[in-house]
């Protein structure tokens, strides 16, 4: 026990500082590889034309256009739940921007991983596969929950005690294999972040028998992840992502950049490093945010394109607005 420990522990830290030459590395192969969620619609997923597209896949692409020049530089590999964060340390990729693993403090501090940002909030909800005689939760006559091994289910075990109802779980391998047992009637009743069921109810075969409940089990945040100790890969990540943001927060996107890099106004020529040192900074050549917003667009082209009104999901941005709209997106200024 006392050798395994102390394997364990070397790997770990090795592990921390694999990718400490991360920017270098990509530079020399000249592209940047990207692990997203496997068919997460709206986040990551292959279209009709055989094309990846999503929230998640956009910021994979804005870290392309700052440290490669080109957006079109990426090689996505999709990953599953139980998968991502291996991937990351074992250095297959890069970095992970999938909706599969949420920013809680377990995978913070026990994994040599750090997220770089939020760039989706989000609260774990319920779905209920119902019959025409039951509306609501306690109708369910036996209630089968599905959950992924390894997954304690703990916040749904609550609820459902707080509500005198008895359950039992169904166990899945997989966060996938759950979702097609809840899809395939093996089990009527599954817990997943409010964004994932409505893509369950809309999109998956047989998803009209599902109904998303109202409860809310807490809060989910998402974002970028990339391994400890690069702290200027942490940065370059970080910094794409908030140029997203501060882009649509300045009124910037792919339609405007153009005319806009000719605004007077100082804190868009600041952002562009049109005054200054060019935001020449921490690995990131010149250009880099003029070649985010041309390429990718801002955050709210994003959104809109792949969960809002432009995308098959329809979702109101809510607390993803910009904090001045509301919301809760928000991030320092490029400058």
């Amino acid at each position: 026990m006392k050798y395994f420990t102390l394997f364990f522990t070397c790997f770990i830290l090795i592990s921390s500082t694999a990718g400490a030459w991360t920017l270098e590395d990509v530079h020399e192969r000249d592209i940047l590889r990207c692990g997203v969620s496997a068919d997460s619609p709206g986040f990551s997923r292959v279209d009709d034309s055989g094309t990846w597209v999503g929230l998640d896949v956009d910021i994979c692409r804005a870290v392309a256009a700052a440290v490669l020049g080109d957006a079109g530089k990426v090689k996505f590999l999709p990953l599953g739940e139980n998968s991502a964060m291996t991937a990351l340390l074992s250095d297959r990729i890069d970095l992970f921007a999938g909706h599969g693993e949420s920013w809680n403090f377990t995978r913070d501090t026990a994994l040599a991983v750090d997220f770089t940002g939020i760039s989706y909030y989000d609260e774990q909800g319920l779905a209920a596969d119902f019959r025409e005689d039951e509306v609501e939760l306690g109708d369910l006559k036996n209630v089968m929950l599905c959950l992924p091994e390894g997954k304690h289910g703990q916040r749904v075990h609550t609820l459902l005690e707080q509500q005198n109802i008895p359950w039992h779980d169904v166990s899945f391998d997989t966060e996938e294999a759950a979702v097609e047992g809840f899809l395939d009637g093996r089990c009527n009743l599954i817990s997943r972040p409010f964004s994932q069921l409505e893509a369950l109810v809309l999109e998956r075969e047989h998803g009209e028998r599902a109904v998303i409940l109202p409860d809310s089990l807490g809060r989910v945040a998402f974002g970028p992840v990339v391994r400890q100790g690069d702290d200027v890969w942490f940065d370059i990540v970080r910094w794409s992502l908030f140029a997203m943001i501060d882009a649509e927060d300045l009124g910037l996107n792919s339609k405007n950049a153009e005319q806009m890099m000719r605004s007077a106004r100082p804190e868009i020529r600041r952002f562009f490093g049109i005054d200054g040192d060019g935001m020449k900074s921490g690995g990131l050549t010149a250009g880099w945010t003029v070649r985010i917003v041309r390429q990718v667009g801002n955050y709210g082209e994003s959104f809109e394109r792949s969960l809002g009104e432009g995308s098959s999901l329809k979702l109101e941005r809510g607390r993803n607005r910009l904090w001045k709209d509301g919301g809760l997106i928000y991030a320092p200024p490029v400058e």
